[in-house]
Parts: structure tokens; sequence; C-alpha cells
């Protein structure tokens, strides 16, 4: 096993200040949203960020509170009465994640197509630029983290820009263009080939310039002065009994209601849901190519779960703001996130009053770094150039996240692609066999992403030091998401002595 905090330190530390960063406001603003107590998302926040990290083995993956379940913890307290009937719930809901992940039932992440995880991180990419607009403006009145299109408050994304426009703040813009003026100084190759600078995170100095600016504007520009809701709001916690008095604890007594078994499965399935598609959205973007196990992503996410629901936390997924913004951040292994979530415990007991003067454009700022590098234009023309079967699921699975939600968006991707991929049951794509000591893989029908399942575990069956044939018989299809796998495998082969050999496949 590899050791958690290793070579890369350095750089780990550096991305999880960034994290810390993206993800306080986020964990605060989820709770609230969701009806809860605001540090029941800190909580979820700790949880995410050491505990799963530690079990699972995603070297880039942040686990958190996730907005896509606000509306879902918003009506279950209610449905259930009370937040200590919600949070047993969420007790069983993690342990029904840890049988999941028992039984493999992670494997419904390998018929995700490379299309649709493509189009959830282009749209969520737009959807955080739409979404922080209004925050970069000064206009606070929706929570940082809100991914929903129709908001609570009955405002749209769209109607949130317009309403901001008309009422902006002069400080929080300047605030908001000084912090993305150091996020595109420390992105340029000068700053990164110095030995110093490159250890320095620009979104850390993104935020100190905000609260410094903030400071100015109070002794020279007052009208100009961030307070307020413009400002993060962490609860102050003078002594660890003030902590112990913020926690709260599940009430068993819901077990008997029918609509506690209701709540705690939804939660489960669609958390579960939600990992799956982060932590395949997370591989692709690793620039390692490493590959995350489902099945012990599910069991980490249920010991998560039951952990947060015991001492007072929000549902835990894992999320992909974060992960993206660890990985464009640099972090090379899961000492990231798990730092992230030490800082999250060391700081809101040390510093909140510190922490209190951020002002939220300036986060807004780091976040709209990060939405822009999940949907660069240049994402749309790569992925049109891979054919109509690409685009069109990859274009409906974007239009869809942003004007609905993430899990209506990728279940119309999908269905998409699954139309456009469809083929007859009854053809054999893949020929497996095993002859004169080497594997063979005959490709002899068209092959789509409904056969990356069991490519994948033949690959991965494969003894070190095998001879291994992939073969494509002439005429045959084969869509990007196998070119894909055959590639990570390929990739990896050295590393397992294989000799590969390949006809008819251009790699």
């Amino acid at each position: 096993m590899k050791p958690i905090f290793g070579s890369s330190l350095t750089g780990d530390i550096k991305s999880s200040f960034v994290v810390f960063l993206v993800g306080l406001p986020l964990c605060l603003g989820i709770a609230m949203a969701s009806g809860a107590p605001p540090i029941s998302g800190l909580i979820a926040g700790v949880i995410g960020g050491i505990v799963i990290g530690i079990l699972s083995n995603s070297q880039v993956s942040v686990s958190g509170p996730a907005a896509g379940l606000t509306v879902i913890v918003l009506d279950s307290i209610s449905t259930l009465g009370s937040f200590e009937i919600f949070l047993a719930a969420l007790v069983v809901a993690g342990l029904i994640q840890l049988f999941m992940g028992v039984i493999k039932a992670g494997i419904i992440g390998d018929y995700i197509p490379h299309a649709v995880i493509k189009g959830m991180l282009t749209a969520i990419g737009l959807i955080l630029i739409l979404k922080q607009i209004p925050h970069a403006l000064g206009y606070d009145k929706d929570y940082m983290g809100d991914l929903s299109f129709q908001q609570l408050d009955q405002h749209t994304s769209f109607s949130e820009i317009y309403y901001a426009l008309l009422s902006f703040n002069p400080g929080a813009l300047l605030a908001t263009l000084i912090s993305l003026l150091f996020l595109l100084i420390f992105e340029h190759p000068i700053i990164k080939a110095n030995q110093l600078f490159r250890m320095i995170p620009g979104a850390l100095l993104a935020v100190v310039s905000g609260v410094g600016i903030n400071v100015l504007y109070f002794h020279f520009i007052p009208e100009w002065y961030l307070s307020g809701e413009n400002l993060v709001s962490i609860p102050i916690l003078n002594t660890i009994g003030d902590f112990s008095g913020f926690l709260s604890f599940p009430d068993f007594w819901g077990v008997w209601n029918s609509n506690f078994w209701l709540v705690a499965f939804s939660l489960a399935l669609i958390g579960s849901i939600e990992t799956l598609l982060s932590i395949e959205a997370g591989d692709k973007m690793d620039p390692s190519n490493r590959i995350t196990s489902p099945n012990r992503e599910l069991v980490a996410q249920g010991i998560g779960n039951t952990v947060s629901g015991l001492v007072g936390g929000l549902p835990i997924t894992a999320v992909i703001v974060r992960t993206s913004a660890n990985i464009n951040s640099g972090a090379q292994t899961k000492a990231s996130t798990i730092l992230h979530g030490l800082l999250l415990v060391v700081f809101t007991l040390t510093i909140p009053d510190l922490l209190n003067k951020i002002p939220l454009s300036s986060l807004a700022a780091i976040l709209l770094s990060v939405g822009y590098k999940l949907a660069k234009p240049a994402m749309f023309n790569e992925e049109f150039q891979k054919g109509i079967p690409q685009f069109l699921p990859f274009l409906i699975t974007v239009i869809v996240v942003v004007l609905t939600d993430l899990l209506i968006g990728i279940g119309i991707g999908m269905t998409v692609g699954l139309i456009l991929a469809y083929r007859p049951h009854y053809k054999k794509a893949i020929n497996f066999s095993k002859e004169d000591e080497t594997y063979q893989f005959i490709f002899e029908n068209k092959t789509t992403f409904l056969n990356k399942a069991f490519l994948r575990k033949k690959l991965e069956k494969i003894p070190a030091g095998s001879q291994v044939l992939l073969k494509v018989k002439d005429g045959v299809s084969i869509d990007f998401d196998i070119y894909e796998t055959i590639n990570g495998f390929i990739q990896t082969s050295n590393g397992r002595n294989l000799k590969v050999k390949t006809e008819g496949l251009k790699i």
C-alpha cells in the first residue's frame, strides 16, 4: 500500500488550502439551504475529508456535503419531523451504502458513457459560472454552492444574474477582479516555473487580497464596505464545550415510520449515484490516469455517512466541484483531501473571526476559475470532432443538467447515448479466449460503452507477465469509451509486465 503522505506532500498541501477555501462556504451554504444547523455542513466536510479520504482508494476525489441533495434533505427533515430523526435515517442510509459496496453494486458506474461524463463536467462548469456571477457582484441572496437552476427562492440562475446587475456592489466587483488577477498571475508559466512561487496557492493570495481590500474600504470608501451576508459566516466556537453544544445526535424512534425507510433508501441510492458519477469524472481528469474502485468507494461513503449521521452531519457524497479544484491545483495523492478536512477542523476552531472576514466575492473568483477550466469553449469543439454519436449525448447532457439538475441530465444523456449506441443483443461484440498462453480479445461486432464493464473486468484479471492480443476485425467499429479503456490498459501494462499486441486497432 502506498503511504498517504509521500514525496508529493508540498503539492498536496497547496491543493488542500485551495479545496479548504472552496469547501468552507459550500459546507455552510448547503447546510443552511437544507434547513439544518450550519455546523452540520462543517461536520460533513470534515468527515468527508478525513474519514472517507483515508478509506477511499481515490487519490484525487474529495467528498463532502452535496448541493444535489439539498432539496431532499430539506423535505426529509420536514417529513420526518426533526433533524435528529433525519440523522437516524442517514445512519441507516450509510449502512445501506456499505452493503452496496460489499455486494459490488458499484459496477453500475461502468455503464456511464464518456460523452455523458464529459457533458456533466462541462455543465457543472457552466453552472458554477452562472451561479458565481451574482456573488462576484456582491448580490448574495442565494447560498454559495447552490447548483439548481430553479432556486428555493423561486428565482432561476438567469433571473438571479439580472437582479445582481440591477443592484451590484462596486466593492465586491473590484474584490472579484483583483482576486481573479492573482489567480491568473499564478497560472502563468513563469510563476509556475519559479521554485518559491509555485509552492504558494494563488487562491490563498486571492482571498487575502479580498480581505485586505475590504479593510481599505472600511477606512476610505465606507459605502463599498462588504459586511453581513457578503462575508463568510462561521459559528463562533470559543471552547471545546461550545463545539459539543452544537452537535446533534440521531433519534432512532423514527424507524417505525414508513417515511423513515423511504428517506434512508433515497439518500443511499441518490448519494451512491452522485458519488459514482463524481469518481468516474475525477478519474477522467486525473493526470496520472488512476482508476478508483467503485465498490471500495461505496464502502468508504457508507462508513462516512454512518459516522456523519451519528454526530450530527449532513449526507456526504463525492463532489465534483471540490474534486476538480483539487486536481486543477496539482494534488497528487489523497493527502490533499485529508489535509483539507484537518484544515476545516483547525481553522474553524482557532481563527473563525478571521475566516468571517473573507468576502464571498473573492471565493466566487476561485469558483469562476474552476468553472472555466471545466467548461472551456474548446471542449465543445473537441467533442464535436468525435462525431454525432459522441457529441449529441454530450450536448444534451450539458443543456439538461444546466436547466434541470444532475440526475435528470445524466438520465436523459444516457438515454440518448443508448439509442445511438443500440445494437442487436444477439451479436457478441467481444470474443474472449486464451490460446497458447495468450489472452485474446477479438472485437467481432460494433462495440460500445455497454461492453466497457465486461472488457474492463477481463483486462483487470489478466495475470502479470502474460501476453495479450487485442484484435479488431475488418469493418468493426469501436466507440470512444472502449478506446479509452484499451488505452488505459496499455498505459499501465508495463507496470504489470504485460506484453500487449494489437491488430487493426488505431490507438
